[in-house]
Order: structure tokens, then C-alpha cells, then sequence
């Protein structure tokens, strides 16, 4: 299960050491690190990471297919998190450390930076190949985050993205050596913890208002 800690003024949210998919009490896990960062005053920054060979592989599909009477409240709960790291009034760095597929990959992206590990793991939205279209919100988080060339290449094509790939494409920040990942993040946040509060949320509550709106309308998730 995530866990949270802190360097100092950064706090670090270890995501698993497994493939950290979107079970609902994951879900829940992180909502409430997320308040705690929220709620502490200060200067601050946060950084996500994980442990292992993923760093999130996405929606819990095993639990899914055996709660399918719960599919609406699970994707309801799945943009909320999108949004709620998107909007969140502290700088977020994204610490990909293995692979990063789907609605991790989303995840990801709505932090406002991510580094990458250069030589191994893998970045993808495979959604085009696994026969799962986006949901309205996640394709709009997908397009703010991205150039559109990128994001019509990622979402069409499915393409898996090597770190330095991924930053040549504009999908990360970084791509550095496996053990300079979760470092170079935190060095990141870092220079970023004076902009924590109201005013940066309300930056990036303006900045990302129609995506935000699409996110959390839970009146048609799915289309």
C-alpha cells in the first residue's frame, strides 16, 4: 500500500513495490497522503514514487470485472484522483522509476513534472490495443498535458515510450540513470516548495478549469 514521507520540507509518497494498480483502497491511500500534504502549512512540494518494476500499471482490472455493478462509482473515483493531483496547491514531481502504463500514465501526467528512468521501463497509454477508449476525462487530461502531436501519436498508437524517448515526445521532463530518478525529483521539488498555497491552486484551478470540470462531472463519466 502507498506510503508517505518526508525529506525535509518534500514529501514523498511511495506508491507500492508492486504494480500499484487503482484498487480501491489504493485509491483511498492516496487520497488521504494527498490530504495531509494538503492540510500542512508551509513551504512544501510532492513527490510520488514507487519500488519495484512499476511505477503504477494502472486500473484494477481483476477487481473491476468482479464488481462490474460498481464500474461508474470506480471510474468516478479514478478522475477524482486525476483531479485532485492536478489541482493540487503544491508542485508535484512524478518519480518514474519502472513502467508507467494507462491510467498510471495518466496519473503521471497530471503532476506538473515527472522524471524518467532512461534505460529501462516503459511509458505507454495502450488503450488503442486493449480495446478500453478513453473516458472523456482522461482523454482531456491527456490533451492538456500534452502537444498535441504527442498526444495523438501516445493515445492512436499505443506506442511504449523508453525514457529518453519519452522526453524527446515531451511526455516527462527528465530522463536520467535508475539511481538518479527519485533524487533528481526531490532535487526538483526542491526548488519549488516557496509556491505552495492558495495562490498556486487557484493558478492551476483556472489554468485547467475545463478538464477539471470534465473530470469531476460524474453525471456521464463514461461518455
Amino acid at each position: 500500500m502507498p506510503s508517505l514521507d518526508r525529506q525535509d520540507s518534500v514529501f514523498v509518497l511511495d506508491l507500492g513495490d508492486g504494480e500499484n494498480r487503482f484498487h480501491p483502497d489504493w485509491i483511498a491511500a492516496v487520497g488521504a497522503a494527498l490530504d495531509e500534504v494538503e492540510k500542512t502549512e508551509g513551504p512544501r512540494a510532492l513527490v510520488t514514487a514507487a519500488t519495484g518494476k512499476f511505477y503504477s500499471n494502472g486500473l484494477d482490472l481483476d477487481w473491476l470485472f468482479a464488481h462490474t455493478d460498481r464500474h461508474r462509482e470506480y471510474v468516478d473515483s479514478v478522475h477524482a484522483l486525476f483531479a485532485r493531483m492536478l489541482a493540487l496547491p503544491v508542485v508535484t514531481v512524478a518519480a518514474l522509476q519502472g513502467h508507467t502504463f494507462a491510467a498510471g500514465a495518466m496519473l503521471s501526467l497530471a503532476h506538473d513534472f515527472r522524471v524518467m528512468r532512461a534505460d529501462r521501463g516503459y511509458w505507454c497509454l495502450p488503450e488503442a490495443d486493449i480495446d478500453i477508449p478513453f473516458t472523456p476525462g482522461m482523454a482531456a487530461l491527456v490533451q492538456s498535458r500534452l502537444a498535441p502531436q504527442a498526444a495523438h501519436e501516445a493515445m492512436l498508437t499505443a506506442r511504449r515510450y523508453g525514457g529518453g524517448d519519452a522526453a524527446a515526445a515531451g511526455l516527462v521532463d527528465r530522463a536520467v540513470d535508475e539511481d538518479a530518478v527519485r533524487s533528481t525529483a526531490v532535487e526538483l521539488a526542491q526548488g519549488q516548495l516557496n509556491k505552495a498555497g492558495a495562490t498556486l491552486g487557484t493558478i492551476k484551478a483556472r489554468m485547467y478549469a475545463p478538464v477539471l470540470a470534465t473530470l469531476r462531472d460524474t453525471t456521464q463519466p463514461l461518455g
